[in-house]
């Protein structure tokens, strides 16, 4: 396990459990919060490309702006572990250690990698149709 990868139990891969609950959970929040999901990973793999050419050609700032944006779309999703995870990669940005951020990004970018076949998992699952 990395140094990225928390260990507490209670840290989730994906869960939208809790974003049901508040919804309703009924078909309406279920067909609400399924969109959620399908526009939150709809990007796929497209920000950990765009961050890592931003981190190859040192501009850490807009990489670091990249990471902040996904961590905020896909934590809400109960991503707890992607979450923490992308946090240790914005701090290291932030904070210019160089030396951490390849071991990092390859913890969050499989963390994610995580969440979206969860997400679809759970999209096939549960989800009606995309209209």
């Amino acid at each position: 396990m990395t140094d990225a990868t928390p260990s507490q139990p209670e840290l989730s891969i994906f869960t939208v459990d809790t974003l049901l609950k508040y919804m309703g959970n009924d078909d309406k929040a279920l067909a609400i919060v399924s969109k959620i999901v399908r526009d939150a990973c709809l990007p796929r793999m497209t920000p950990f490309d765009e961050a890592g050419a931003a981190l190859r050609e040192d501009r850490l700032a807009e990489a670091g702006k990249i990471f902040h944006g996904l961590r905020g779309s896909i934590g809400a999703l109960g991503a707890k572990r992607l979450v923490a995870a992308s946090l240790k990669l914005e701090q290291a940005i932030a904070e210019r250690q160089t030396g951490q951020i390849p071991s990092l990004f390859a913890a969050l970018q499989s963390e994610y990698q995580l969440v979206l076949r969860e997400a679809d998992d759970w999209l096939k699952r549960h989800a009606p149709p995309a209209i």
